[in-house]
């Protein structure tokens, strides 16, 4: 079989490729296959490779949660780092988190926590981009996200979208967590809240008083539309409604799309079990996109960029985050869904040991914690660990590119798979990164 994959080694030039896979392809091409034929004999054999899970639900913590008063306390440093609050234990023998997350605590034998996630960025959009890529760059998103790589090397099946955000991606000054070059048609469905009392998931409900066959004879002028637009070669907008545009019309007429994103048809007792708040919800919302075969989830919870009177913030939102969590942890347990569904907890960073002058804690990329659970990872245990101060990672360091190698190897898509960027350089879909070590079961 022809390949144009790599092993797990850091590769040396800017785009992503060593001088080895250069004179791989070079050997390749007096046979007279292009690179674009190698890529394509590449990803029809990429899609029969073998996958832990069918899905992957992301929950983001935008802003950064602090890591010493939620999952990695130090309760023995001094006041201004072991901050304010006490520890209880869990249902993990010896695993202590924070008094506001006692819900978690009963669903600590349901995950892996990593307490060593650590880079060198302590910008927001920067270190965001560099978490949901895998691949470092500048603040303006250089590289397409996990999710938009997923909905790349699988597609669009069924009447679901390959890749959707609730309510949309995260956000500090501009939008994060998009396609780059890979092109609009990859960009992630932005629902909405499902906690809105006035819910509608944008272009998914048909106008009131519009017949089927008024819907049909929109759909054939679009396509007559389509038809001119598409002799416009090289637009990136036009190949996207042309591939998708289908697709987008029938998601508006299909029972399957429509009942997905319908959180009404769960019962009352387990909304509230999730909680009425926009975490809750969306975290339910999130587990039936995953049931109906959405490919990857990114369930966008911010608001933790606490710089001045941190617990005054994480008093109000802890209780709504180990609330939705807890019953997204306990649900999809008990439905079989976890056993499918990569489920992941991150942010770009943690906070700083120390407590500032306004009792906030201030950014901090060198150290901070993550949750995986679901699709073979093992249950109740603890990776890594940071030092008696919370500042550094002292065993088993865990980098933006390992949770997405990770993260693409539990759906079968191959990190080091070579893509194309639209002035047709081959570039990996990461640079460098390896599977985290004592993960999985």
């Amino acid at each position: 079989m022809i390949s144009v994959s790599t092993s797990t080694t850091q590769r040396n030039l800017c785009n992503g490729l060593s001088r080895r896979d250069f004179l791989r392809i070079g050997a390749l091409t007096p046979v007279g296959l292009s690179l674009a034929q190698l890529l394509a004999i590449e990803k029809a054999s990429a899609a029969t490779s073998s996958s832990r899970a069918k899905s992957v639900l992301m929950i983001y913590l935008g802003g950064g949660l602090s890591h010493h008063d939620s999952f990695d306390p130090k309760p023995e440093a001094v006041e201004e780092i072991r901050g304010k609050y006490s520890t209880i234990s869990t249902r993990v023998p010896g695993l202590r988190i924070t008094e506001l997350l006692p819900k978690m605590a009963a669903q600590m034998d349901k995950v892996t926590l990593i307490r060593s996630g650590t880079h060198e960025n302590d910008h927001h959009e920067t270190a965001t981009n560099w978490v949901l890529s895998g691949r470092f760059g500048s603040a303006f998103g250089d590289h397409p996200a996990m999710g938009a790589v997923v909905a790349h090397e699988t597609g669009f099946s069924g009447m679901v979208p390959p890749y959707v955000a609730i309510p949309k991606n995260p956000a500090f000054t501009w939008e994060l967590g998009r396609s780059a070059w890979l092109g609009g048609r990859f960009e992630s469905f932005k629902c909405g809240n499902p906690n809105d009392a006035s819910f509608k998931v944008r272009d998914l409900t048909q106008e009131a008083g519009v017949s089927l066959q008024s819907q049909d004879r929109r759909k054939s002028l679009l396509q007559a539309v389509d038809s001119l637009a598409s002799q416009i070669k090289g637009n990136d907008q036009i190949s996207t409604y042309d591939e998708f545009g289908q697709k987008a019309a029938d998601m508006v007429l299909s029972p399957t799309a429509q009942s997905a994103f319908d959180v009404a048809k769960e019962t009352a007792a387990l909304r509230d079990e999730y909680g009425r708040t926009d975490f809750g919800q969306s975290c339910l919302m999130a587990r039936r996109l995953v049931e109906a075969g959405v490919r990857f989830v990114t369930v966008n919870y911010g608001g933790w960029d606490h710089h001045a009177k941190i617990f005054a913030g994480l008093d109000k939102k802890l209780p709504d985050f180990d609330k939705g969590l807890s019953a997204l942890l306990r649900d999809m347990h008990d439905r079989g869904t976890l056993k499918e569904t990569l489920v992941v907890v991150m942010g770009e960073f943690g906070r700083t040991p120390k407590l500032n002058k306004d009792a906030g804690r201030d950014h901090w990329g060198r150290a901070g914690s993550l949750i995986f659970a679901g699709a073979g990872v093992a249950a109740g245990q603890v990776l890594g660990a940071t030092d008696k101060n919370g500042a550094f990672v002292t065993d088993r360091p865990v980098r933006p590119a390992d949770v997405c190698w990770t993260i693409y190897e539990a759906l079968g898509i191959d990190p080091a798979k070579l893509l194309l960027m639209p002035d047709g350089r081959p570039t990996h879909i990461l640079a460098e990164g390896s599977p985290i070590k004592g993960l999985y079961a």
